[in-house]
């Protein structure tokens, strides 16, 4: 695949995307980062992944980027590169920024900023199965990483926390993910995925906005389930909430949706995807224009 990149203002051929390894996005993780993904080849919810780039590069101190010449070449590079795949799949876009190389690095410019963005065929490997057998979760000792250290709404790249949880969450269960709580002991989020439980007499029920890095998938979500007639809440969720929710569903930009049959190695309500998963998930072909989960189960495997 004749792929394209884009590296500091220039498109790049994807062999040719290299960071310096005294950059401080390697160095000390200090890297903004969003995730989007395409369906039939557009880019989803772009100027929202923007907007909010635009508010982690503002925490970090980095505000005199072009963001319109980068959305330019994400269009740019997004196109080509989906025209040299084949016809029905769909890929993710990695866009990320950082503040350049360390103070201490030798010749060092702290004026010079690293912005770049890449493209991959979606993995669809790593969750085409769990849309019928559903995902497995664990309740982690480690902890979603407090306001006072960063701000929940910064998007980042130093995800130690997932990594630690996950480890964790798979010696219990192995091929399970890891749920965090947030320091007071309320349910934050999945590791890399946003959490929301379904109850009869609730509806829908996320973790407060405030709390929690704020979601597209999520934003994609509550507006499905307002057309649905579903209600929609946010409020602190206790951890015993989990066990005994109707349905658990994981939210993220490229699965979209997933269902939790599993957590702590007991069986959510029947241990199967539930109406309001399935429901959902056709609601969200609609808005996407594309069948979610075949898309998946077609293109799992790549030559």
């Amino acid at each position: 695949m004749n792929e394209l990149s884009y590296l500091n203002g220039q498109l790049k051929t994807g062999s040719e995307l290299c960071i310096s390894v005294q950059d401080s996005g390697f160095v000390q993780g200090t890297t903004v980062s969003e995730q989007l993904r395409t369906f039939g080849g557009e880019l989803f919810a772009l100027d929202q992944h923007f907007a909010r780039f635009r508010r982690s590069l503002k925490i970090v101190g980095i505000e005199e980027l072009d963001l319109a010449e980068i959305k330019t070449n994400a269009l740019a590079i997004t196109s080509h590169n989906y025209s040299e795949m084949r016809s029905g799949d769909d890929l993710g876009l990695t866009l990320f920024a950082t503040p350049g190389t360390t103070p201490t690095a030798p010749g060092s410019d702290v004026s010079h900023r690293t912005v770049g963005m890449f493209t991959t065929p979606l993995p669809f490997h790593r969750w085409a199965g769990k849309y019928s057998t559903g995902e497995s979760l664990v309740v982690s000792s480690i902890r979603q990483v407090p306001e006072s250290c960063w701000p929940s709404e910064l998007k980042c790249r130093s995800r130690m926390h997932y990594f630690l949880a996950d480890q964790e969450a798979q010696k219990a269960c192995p091929g399970a993910r890891a749920v965090l709580l947030d320091q007071d002991g309320f349910v934050a989020e999945a590791s890399t995925a946003s959490i929301i439980l379904y109850r009869r007499d609730e509806g829908l029920v996320a973790p407060l906005p405030e709390k929690v890095l704020p979601s597209i998938s999520v934003g994609v979500l509550k507006t499905i389930a307002e057309d649905l007639g579903i209600q929609f809440v946010h409020r602190d969720i206790p951890v015993d909430e989990l066990r005994s929710a109707d349905e658990i569903l994981l939210t993220s930009t490229s699965p979209c949706l997933l269902p939790v049959t599993r957590i702590d190695n007991v069986a959510v309500a029947d241990g199967m995807p539930g109406p309001v998963f399935e429901k959902i998930m056709h609601a969200w072909n609609a808005v996407t224009g594309v069948d979610i989960v075949a898309q998946a189960k077609q293109f799992y495997c790549r030559d």
